[in-house]
């Protein structure tokens, strides 16, 4: 329950909101580069600073309104410091451990339902984290499913990634996602959260996984576009710094296009879920512009399955 003063402020926050939206919609059509020469750096500062404050209003919106609170705060308790989850830049505030663990609470909630789906026997369900950065996912998995024999791999062609899951008692390998088939890694599931789009062949990689494996399950997750679009932000924005596979994304596709992709690869959609940074149902959907402008809307996942009725029609691209 709010107290007075947030009430207060949150009117206050309410009243002002269509005016951000109105700025950040104008923000849109101008070069990035442009906007970090003419505003001052104590400005750029305080807009932040509210920025973060609405996005974090926004963010335990969604997620209560969208059913993932509770397991949100499970994976709290299960791995309360996510500060080194990346290899590019440190969780260092609360605004941004609120968005990661957000966004971690839905690709949890779809592994946990492939888990669920796939005929594992007798046999231990081994799974496969393709492009893990920390071994973060994996921690939560064995906390949550310890009632199952579940067996982890994490693969990031990034060494330092590596290291650090390696560091924490987990197994990890160093290669490149579409080089999987050729390493003999069999796995029953697996998992690729916010990948495909930094990939510069996603077809391929999709290709070997449906062919030369025989998981039952490919849980995969990525931004959330309206309308598809290539990604390169650096060059978009006049960034020239040095970049590498982590931060850098390619494709950025919109479902509709990412369902066809899935198809042409091997693959079918079982199970599909739309995860968004703003709530539906309160003044706070105004929020969905200001995302748009400065991040994503939200995520898009879904479950795979092998499925070769399109694919073999060009078994000639294998």
């Amino acid at each position: 329950m709010f107290l007075m003063g947030e009430c207060c402020l949150l009117r206050m926050v309410v009243l002002n909101l269509d005016n951000l939206v109105s700025f950040l919609s104008s923000m849109e059509s101008l070069p990035m580069s442009l906007l970090r020469a003419v505003i001052p750096a104590t400005a750029k500062k305080q807009l932040r600073i509210g920025l973060e404050y609405l996005q974090s209003m926004s963010l335990r919106m969604a997620l209560r309104e969208q059913g993932l609170w509770e397991l949100y705060d499970q994976l709290g308790w299960i791995a309360p410091d996510l500060k080194k989850q990346y290899t590019s830049f440190d969780i260092d505030s609360e605004y941004l451990l609120l968005n990661v663990r957000g966004m971690h609470a839905f690709q949890i909630a779809l592994v946990n339902d492939a888990i669920l789906s796939i005929d594992s026997a007798d046999e231990p369900t081994v799974l496969v984290d393709i492009g893990d950065s920390a071994g973060t996912h994996i921690r939560y998995l064995h906390e949550l499913h310890k009632d199952k024999d579940l067996k982890c791999l994490s693969v990031n062609v990034d060494k330092e990634a590596v290291q650090r899951i390696r560091e924490k008692g987990l197994e990890a390998v160093q290669a490149w996602a579409e080089d999987l088939p050729s390493l003999g890694v069999k796995a029953g599931i697996f998992i690729s959260f916010e990948m495909l789009e930094h990939l510069p062949n996603p077809i391929q990689f999709l290709r070997n996984l449906s062919y030369h494996t025989s998981c039952q399950a490919l849980v995969i997750t990525v931004p959330y576009l309206v309308q598809s679009r290539i990604g390169l932000h650096q060059i978009r924005n006049d960034i020239r710094k040095h970049h590498n596979p982590e931060n850098t994304h390619i494709f950025e596709l919109c479902p509709a296009d990412w369902r066809l992709l899935f198809m042409h690869a091997g693959w079918a959609v079982k199970r599909e879920r739309l995860y968004l940074q703003y709530p539906r149902r309160s003044m706070f959907r105004l929020m969905k512009t200001v995302w748009r402008t400065v991040d994503f809307e939200g995520f898009w996942g879904a479950i795979l399955t092998r499925d070769h009725s399109w694919s073999d029609l060009c078994s000639n691209e294998l």
